[in-house]
């Protein structure tokens, strides 16, 4: 039976039409939720940002970002849930923020921008396969714990006793401070004095008793809020002080010395974990990645500030010095 010539012309003008409509319908802008303590000028999610413009995501054309800061980590809870309320696609994080991001949502993708120990907090079940929602980057590497007093050490070669300051409800650093970096000093010939700071008010405790029993040296892990690293800083300063710190943004401030993963770095990867993610790969399918850079940072206005000569193989294997 043939059809009508009509009825064909009818039927190819509803197929173009359906084939016009769908090509004119907007697609879904990805909406990507950023959830960070600190303020909005934070280098690292800079970083993160150009390294979605390289792959082709602009802001406000095809990509939106919902930002969310957090003074203090408790708001993190509140602020997690805003996003997951808000559906993003992805939520990027950092490391303490992440345990917030975990525990607002099962199913949203939440990738991390760093992480100090992933595996060992629980955050992924392990670096080749974590499993359910979480993947990202991690900054967990042993050898930065011995090498960050190795480094002091031989910047300051009478370097005798060091005081570690850390936030005992950092889940990512408790391990490190009471396992790891006393080892580490003793393999040193170290006494390392290890001082849990809550909030403020417990920090300025600590400082005042450092007044009087003085030390050699500071430490400042990771996983401490910035206000801390700040005041800390302020101290080593006024009391000449030296300091090692996790972050090199720290010593760009009047910190002393740094050694750590290539932060700026690990945050323009993290794009590439969104841009799998917004395409359909699954989380779960995708390794966390481990650092491969590192970066030791040497402020010498604080060092003669403070009447410190660095000595000159130190100064040599520096990969920045600010003058």
């Amino acid at each position: 039976m043939k059809r009508s010539p009509v009825l064909l012309l009818i039927a190819l003008v509803i197929m173009v039409r359906g084939i016009i409509a769908e090509a004119q319908q907007p697609k879904k802008v990805p909406r990507i939720g950023i959830l960070k303590t600190g303020v909005p000028s934070d280098i690292n999610v800079a970083a993160f940002r150009q390294g979605l413009r390289d792959l082709g995501y602009i802001e406000g054309q095809n990509v939106i970002f919902e930002y969310r800061w957090a003074d203090r980590d408790e708001h993190l809870p509140d602020l997690a849930a805003e996003l997951v309320r808000l559906r993003v696609d992805v939520i990027v994080t950092g490391a303490s923020e992440a345990f917030a991001a975990k525990e607002s949502t099962k199913t949203i993708p939440i990738v991390l921008g760093t992480s100090q120990a992933p595996v060992e907090t629980g955050l992924v079940a392990s670096l080749a396969h974590p499993g359910r929602n979480i993947t990202g980057t991690s900054m967990f590497a042993p050898e930065l714990w011995p090498k960050r007093l190795e480094l002091l050490k031989e910047a300051i070669p009478k370097l005798a006793r060091v005081a570690v300051f850390y936030n005992p409800t950092g889940r990512s650093t408790v391990a490190e401070v009471k396992e790891e970096i006393p080892i580490a000093g003793r393999a040193l010939g170290l006494t390392i004095q290890t001082y849990g700071a809550r909030d403020t008010a417990d920090l300025e405790k600590v400082l005042t008793g450092l007044s009087k029993d003085r030390p050699d040296g500071l430490y400042m892990p990771g996983g401490v809020v910035r206000s801390a690293i700040e005041r800390v800083i302020n101290f080593a300063l006024k009391s000449r002080l030296p300091s090692m710190y996790a972050y090199p943004q720290a010593v760009e401030v009047g910190g002393l010395v740094s050694y750590s993963a290539e932060e700026a770095e690990r945050y323009r990867r993290v794009a590439y974990f969104v841009d799998r993610i917004l395409k359909g790969t699954k989380p779960a399918d995708l390794p966390v990645e481990q650092p491969k850079k590192f970066e030791l940072v040497i402020n010498l206005q604080t060092a003669k500030q403070i009447g410190l000569t660095i000595p000159p193989n130190v100064l040599a294997r520096a990969d920045r010095v600010i003058k």
